[in-house]
């Protein structure tokens, strides 16, 4: 028996070829020769900057030339252009005529107040002011009766200055014929001059009663005037009772309940104009400076822009806002409501062919004074000055060309350095 061996599975193999020992070290050469390039680059960036910020941690925009419009975004609520509240006249008992929500035209009787006070104290003056009219008239018949009686004396005076006048003529014809004494003659001249004395004084006492009279009734008539005057207020306090609808609208909320006891001055109610509406808007305090009456606005509605007008602006500042009131030009639009909500686009300033860029977080953390300008995968810190901002863009006033990249997200991350790396 034959044992068979291995033999008939062995193969022969042929021996691999040498290559030359320079081919390997020139291709690991090479290799490091191309290796060396791409690092050094990256040595040299890392050794020539202070910090390393990743680029998907950047927002970048392009500094051009355009036109810059210098505007504001705030929000506005829809009010009533005309909301009057309406207060009670005086004290007393309220009685409403109408319910909250009630339609109501201009002039209509919304509430009547109950003052008895009041009442009482129209009819005593009225009663006074009878009383100084029967005053004046009784003044006025005196005036004419005293007047009647210094005319009487006037012309008993010029009788008796006539009387004597006429004995005084007589006693000259008998005095020229030696018919009367020398004392007799004497006597009618004494006469006639005291007639005349009497007569003057009698006309000058007429005078002066006359202006007398006519200023005792200046003066009653004056104090009728200021009787009248304080009984037409009265009336028109009384008539004030009456609360009425100042304009067509809907009756908003009511300040009191039905027979109440109300104070002077206090809130009755409010009517609300539907037929025209304003906007309310909170203005940041840093751009109050800047507002004015009549800037142009532009309301957002239903995806439409409507045209409007900044009309009135508060010069109080409350929680660091300032309020103002934007009215629509032209007709009203379709479909507004109560404190509705819309944005509003204050138009501040227009400015023409400025040098300006994307706006961003870096003017808050660089005050508007520092700018990255990025260069390649690098980025250097300049110092730039800005001028008017817009929602989107800033205006560019020096630092930086038409053309340049810089860094418009946050810069506090690069903790003030001067260049920055921008890795991939």
């Amino acid at each position: 028996m034959k044992i068979a061996d291995t033999s008939g599975q062995d193969e022969v193999l042929s021996t691999p070829s040498k290559r030359p020992l320079h081919l390997w070290i020139g291709l690991g050469s090479i290799a490091l020769i191309a290796l060396l390039l791409l690092i050094i680059p990256k040595v040299q960036s890392y050794s020539s900057t202070d910090i390393s910020i990743p680029a998907k941690r950047l927002r970048l925009a392009t500094v051009s030339r355009g036109d810059l419009t210098r505007d504001l975004s705030v929000q506005g609520r829809i009010v009533a252009a005309v909301s009057p509240t309406l207060y009670s006249p005086s004290e007393g008992t309220v009685s409403l005529s109408i319910d909250a929500g009630d339609e109501v035209k201009q002039g209509q009787v919304l509430a009547q107040i109950d003052s008895p006070e009041l009442s009482n104290q129209l009819k005593q003056q009225e009663s006074s002011l009878a009383s100084q009219k029967i005053d004046l008239d009784r003044q006025r018949i005196e005036a004419k009766k005293q007047q009647l009686t210094n005319q009487k004396t006037v012309d008993m005076a010029k009788v008796a200055l006539t009387a004597a006048d006429r004995e005084k003529r007589r006693a000259d014809k008998a005095y020229s014929t030696n018919s009367i004494s020398q004392l007799d003659y004497e006597k009618a001249q004494d006469d006639l001059e005291n007639a005349r004395l009497i007569y003057q004084h009698a006309l000058q006492e007429a005078e002066l009663d006359k202006e007398r009279l006519n200023f005792e009734l200046r003066t009653q008539e004056l104090l009728l005037a200021r009787q009248s005057l304080l009984v037409e207020d009265l009336q028109r306090q009384v008539s004030e009772l009456t609360v009425r609808s100042p304009v067509d609208g809907i009756v908003g909320n009511l300040a009191v309940a039905e027979k109440n006891q109300v104070s002077r001055y206090q809130p009755l109610l409010s009517v609300v104009d539907l037929s025209q509406f304003e906007l309310e808007v909170a203005i940041p305090e840093s751009y109050a400076d800047d507002l004015s009456i009549g800037m142009e606005a532009q309301v957002t509605l239903n995806n439409q822009t409507h045209i409007a007008t900044l009309v009135t602006i508060s010069p109080e500042i409350e929680n660091n806002q300032v309020t103002g009131r934007v009215r629509f030009a032209g007709e009203m639009p379709q479909g507004l409501r109560q404190n509705q909500r819309l944005t509003t686009r204050l138009l501040m300033e227009q400015k023409e062919d400025v040098l300006l860029v994307q706006r961003g977080q870096f003017l808050e953390t660089g005050s508007g004074r520092i700018a990255y300008r990025v260069d390649g995968d690098i980025a250097s810190k300049k110092s730039i000055q800005t001028g008017a901002r817009s929602l989107n863009a800033v205006e560019i006033l020096s630092g930086l060309e038409p053309g340049d990249t810089i860094i418009i997200s946050g810069t506090d991350q690069f903790r003030g350095a001067d260049t920055v790396l921008i890795t991939q």
